[in-house]
């Protein structure tokens, strides 16, 4: 899908936790971790196949992502904005808090 539809702005989303043994464009620090979806920036070849050599990367939709620094790091009142592509995401529902 590259049209952008599959996560509008607004759409809350959680990366990928996966570590790949290649080049990925997912930095470390936000694998697994939840954004929000700011708006689809267009779409390009799949940087983590293209960076092989490989004929057959696949264009994806990729989307900017924010994400609370506190989130990313443990600290910081500020947000970062990632451009992601659309295999790093999945939708992502707050699940209810329970009591420990």
């Amino acid at each position: 899908m590259t049209d952008g539809d599959r996560f509008p702005p607004g759409t809350r989303v959680r990366t990928f936790p996966h570590d790949p043994p290649h080049h990925t464009r997912l930095p470390r620090y936000a694998r697994g971790k939840h954004g929000v979806v700011v708006e689809p920036e267009g779409p390009a070849e799949l940087a983590d196949l293209s960076a092989q050599g490989r004929g057959d990367a696949p264009v994806e939709q990729i989307y900017a992502v924010r994400f609370a620094a506190r989130d990313l790091w443990g600290e910081g009142d500020h947000h970062v904005v990632l451009d992601l592509w659309e295999s790093y995401l999945e939708s992502y529902e707050e699940e209810t808090v329970r009591d420990r």
